[in-house]
């Protein structure tokens, strides 16, 4: 009995460290959000969402992405603001988790737009992107899927 809970406690520490990791590493990990990191990095925000947070992010798909114009991600990829702007409008400040943002009608985002917040039955929309998964926790913060880009209003 002796030597289980040495190794049941070495395993317990080695999975509590092998889960920590920020939101981009989570999302590079995740391999859902190969565009997402891309963005991220293109507009300079790596450092940002790896800082200590916490940070909520309503991360779109590949797939999300994909539903965009033709066109419309190259050229984001190529004007870094714009596209920094955009990020953004999908990160709130803390961590809100499902339970807490099925309470709320808007959420001010770190771009500095409202997004609106919508509960159909068990169906929750941040404008028109329906929230896919929720509840990834991260080390500085947490992340729900989303199926589509969103954007703010001009």
């Amino acid at each position: 009995m002796k030597r289980i809970l040495p190794l049941f406690a070495l395993f317990a520490a080695f999975t509590f460290v092998a889960s920590a990791a920020d939101i981009v590493d989570t999302a590079v990990s995740a391999g859902n959000f190969t565009t997402l990191v891309a963005a991220v990095k293109a507009a300079g925000l790596v450092d940002t969402l790896k800082g200590p947070g916490p940070f909520t992010v309503f991360a779109p798909t590949d797939e999300a992405f994909a539903k965009l114009p033709a066109g419309t991600v190259d050229a984001l990829l190529k004007d870094p603001e714009k596209l920094k702007g955009i990020l953004l409008y999908h990160v709130v400040s803390g961590k809100v988790m499902a339970a807490d943002v099925v309470k709320l009608k808007t959420a001010k985002t770190v771009q500095g737009s409202n997004v609106a917040i919508k509960v159909m039955g068990d169906k929750v929309m941040i404008n028109n992107a329906h929230i896919i998964k929720t509840d990834i926790v991260t080390d500085n913060g947490v992340i729900h899927v989303i199926d589509t880009v969103i954007m703010a209003k001009k």
